[in-house]
């Protein structure tokens, strides 16, 4: 079903008022060694300078949409259905690929497990003061389906879906504002069963502040909606159950290769 040899990859990065962040984002992904790769840029219409640094790299950027969006789910879910690749990475406007053969090893990956629909490496937190040395580290190797019940994932940023999977299992959905992602992977892993591999490998670097990580009323609504989404496919769980994989993020905090 997925068996191929000649690996086409998209890239999907979202972005809005990213002035700031956005180029070293564009940067890392046309600095990459490997040379089959789409890049799609989606923004939801910003109004900060964002689309004029864009603009400076419009030759190599394959396709650059901007205009409202219901979302950074809504916005992902655009560049998706424009990509042509067989496999498709998200990397968000404040996210970075950790260096220029990250897409070589995914690719290499991929060829040697033919049978895989997605592969999952590892983020590095970083503080915009230092964007080398890490704060935290989100590390998707010790992941397994069966921990989703209690609110763990791998890490979205640095995850690799095959077009196909996106094709059969449907989009994000944007009636989640966090937790879309989580839903995803619990669709794809848990309800389809999909075949995953992991590489122990830094693959991005995230800045500390995004929506997923900008404190605890953003962990609470996490939280609810992580405990919606198990529901929604009949996993068994609680809102309890999600919440205390608290601890453990905060152990990370102060350990960041734990």
């Amino acid at each position: 079903m997925f068996g191929f040899i000649v690996m086409k990859v998209s890239i999907v990065t979202v972005c809005y008022n990213s002035s700031l962040v956005i180029r070293s984002s564009i940067d890392s992904v046309l600095s990459q060694s490997y040379t089959d790769i789409e890049y799609i840029i989606v923004d939801g219409g910003s109004n900060d300078g964002t689309l004029k640094i864009v603009n400076q790299f419009a030759d190599q950027i394959h396709h650059v949409i901007s205009e409202p969006d219901k979302g950074i789910y809504d916005a992902m879910n655009k560049g998706i259905e424009l990509a042509t690749g067989d496999i498709i990475g998200v990397l968000n406007s404040d996210d970075f690929y950790s260096s220029p053969d990250v897409i070589s090893k995914v690719v290499n990956v991929f060829k040697q497990n033919e049978g895989i629909a997605l592969l999952s490496g590892n983020v590095d937190f970083v503080s915009e003061r230092n964007l080398i040395k890490p704060v935290r580290k989100y590390s998707s190797f010790n992941f397994s389906p069966w921990k989703m019940r209690f609110g763990f994932m791998p890490a979205h940023p640095a995850t690799f879906i095959k077009k196909a999977v996106y094709n059969e299992v449907g989009l994000y959905k944007v009636g989640y504002k966090i937790a879309a992602d989580f839903d995803m992977f619990i669709r794809v892993l848990v309800k389809h069963k999909f075949k995953y591999t992991k590489l122990d490998k830094t693959l991005v670097r995230m800045r500390l502040g995004g929506a997923s990580t900008s404190g605890f009323k953003s962990y609470w609504v996490s939280t609810k909606e992580i405990a919606r989404s198990l529901n929604e496919n009949g996993v068994y769980s609680n809102f309890w159950f999600v919440f205390l994989r608290l601890p453990i993020k905060f152990f990370q905090l102060f350990n960041p290769w734990g």
